[in-house]
């Protein structure tokens, strides 16, 4: 089928047909009889040296070969990635809320939900105009997710791969490693610590990690939970484990900053680390700066064609050798288990105003089955033979570093075909990294990323890749006191890396008071209360203690 595409593409190309003819849909779609116009959400990351989210040859590929063929008027909005809910908020405030909704983060989307932004829908409705999405979430077994407070809200899109994090590397300086007597990167916590230290000591480093003040709610703390997990230990995850509320006043994020401290009073991280936001990838972190000045050992981020920081690192550093870190790297007995957190077993939870009319939920159903096709989402997330891709041998688009017209956005458009997947597939596993692996560097990552996959199976078929609860009722504690919360964490963050050693706990456990006393303890009673109603999730069987 792609080579039959990939024919057809060149064909247009060599006649001179700059929009690439799009797949057709349902035979009984007709034109709106008076235009529709529906607003679309997409990230903007301000990323240097990539178009305009909302304006570029591929929004407008969208609205030639979608909209104008069915008389509807397909508008982008940006979203800062950094600030998602302040956006939807002024928007939902102002009644310009976007016809869709959408967000990987169920806490987010409840809240929206539960505020008054989405409208209820019917699947049956939603399955008649996209028969196909519907299908996707029946065989992803995502039917299950679409309902809160017993009424139905969302549909969800596909996450490839979802509990192994694949798509997301930690990159070390293995030359820095090198001079200090390793032939390997660290695989377990002692050898990383003793390769850090002598780092420091050989001159290598001043600092070789780099922090901030967090900017997420996210606590990476899967890590310092017991595992395998008991009965209690089960509530606690119900009650505390979010993307939406730190995670704060529970043992694992204390033997997470514990470690934080010690490795602060080892010189690791800078004195003014908290004059510093760890904006987990953006543009602005200084963490990602620090990296490609060559200052730090570690950097992390998701794995796409064009990476423009580790190109930057390389121009800063060019006799640097890199590494991927290992996924077991952090694990010490009795502190870190080395299980991660497993992404959703879905990507995008798509919602839709409540300002919507008809019309407007139809076309923005119609945009996602469109979308959904193979050949309009081949197109997307490939672009122009000869331009963005070319086919290899195995009939697979191989990805070219191009910054003409028809460039792709971030990572092939993602922030674009979210709408249907979380992330690029083509082919086997193997065939889906070597197609997303960086190109263009003096190194080539691509089997290392699927070693990575491989390793990351282990610890996911092991039962140590596991995710958050999902909530079918609003937590409204959470709503209320998420934002402050946020502010708390901050703070105390900061307060429990740089204080004495001997005075951690201590203070540990009265900012945790502090915090309960702010409002946490009212979001972890509300979901233990949702727990114990069977109106959650619940963790596999891998994951808990026979």
């Amino acid at each position: 089928m792609k080579k039959l595409i990939s024919l057809l593409l060149t064909v247009c190309l060599l006649l001179g047909i700059v929009n690439i003819a799009a797949a057709d849909v349902p035979a009984d779609w007709e034109p709106f009889a008076e235009r529709v116009k529906i607003t679309v959400p997409v990230y903007d990351r301000s990323k240097e040296g990539y178009p305009a989210v909302d304006d570029n040859y591929w929004t407008k590929w969208i609205q030639t070969n979608f909209g104008d063929k069915y008389n509807i008027d397909v508008q982008y909005v940006a979203i800062p990635r950094g600030d998602v809910m302040t956006k939807y908020s002024l928007l939902i405030a102002a009644g310009d809320t976007p016809t869709i909704l959408m967000e990987y983060d169920y806490p987010k989307v409840a809240q929206w939900a539960n505020d008054g932004a989405m409208t209820e829908i019917n699947l049956d409705e939603f399955k008649a105009v996209a028969p196909t999405f519907y299908q996707a979430m029946v065989d992803h077994n995502q039917l299950g997710y679409t309902d809160i407070n017993g009424k139905t809200y969302f549909v969800l899109t596909e996450r490839p791969y979802y509990d192994t994090t694949f798509t997301y590397a930690t990159f070390v300086r293995m030359d820095w490693l090198r001079k200090v007597g390793y032939d390997h990167v660290p695989a377990n916590y002692e050898e990383y610590k003793d390769a850090l230290n002598k780092m420091i000591e050989a001159g290598l480093t001043t600092n070789p990690l780099s922090t901030g003040i967090p900017t997420a709610a996210y606590i990476a703390n899967f890590g310092y939970r017991d595992f395998p997990v008991s009965e209690e230990g089960e509530k606690e995850w119900a009650m505390h484990s979010s993307l939406g509320t730190p995670s704060f006043a529970w043992y694992p994020t204390q033997r997470m900053l514990k470690r934080m401290n010690d490795e602060y009073h080892m010189g690791w991280y800078s004195s003014e680390f908290d004059l510093e936001k760890n904006s987990g990838g953006a543009a602005t972190d200084q963490t990602q700066t620090d990296f490609i000045n060559g200052k730090t050992y570690q950097y992390g981020g998701y794995i796409a064609n064009n990476m423009p920081w580790l190109t930057a690192f390389y121009e800063n550093n060019p006799d640097a050798e890199l590494a991927l870190a290992s996924p077991y790297g952090g694990v010490e007995e009795g502190v870190n288990t080395g299980a991660i957190r497993a992404d959703n077993p879905f990507g995008m939870i798509v919602g839709f105003s409540s300002l919507a009319t008809p019309d407007q939920l139809k076309a923005a159903w119609m945009l996602m089955e469109w979308m959904i096709q193979e050949e309009n989402l081949f197109t997307l997330e490939n672009g122009v033979e000869g331009k963005t891709y070319v086919m290899g041998e195995d009939g697979l688009p191989q990805m070219q570093d191009y910054k003409g017209e028809e460039m792709l956005n971030h990572n092939n458009n993602i922030d674009m075909t979210c709408l249907v997947h979380a992330s690029k597939k083509v082919g086997t596993i193997e065939q889906t990294i070597t197609q997303m692996s960086p190109v263009g560097l003096p190194q080539d990552f691509t089997q290392a990323l699927i070693d990575n996959y491989y390793e990351l199976r282990k610890l996911a078929d092991s039962g140590k890749a596991y995710s958050d609860p999902v909530f079918a009722v609003a937590i409204e504690s959470e709503s209320e006191y998420s934002a402050a919360l946020l502010s708390l964490w901050q703070e105390d963050f900061a307060k429990l890396v740089k204080c004495d050693p001997a005075e951690f706990d201590a203070l540990f456990a009265q900012l945790s008071q502090e915090y309960l006393d702010a409002g946490y303890q009212e979001i972890i009673d509300e979901r233990l209360a949702a727990y114990e109603a069977g109106n959650t999730t619940k963790l596999p069987d891998t994951v808990k203690a026979k």
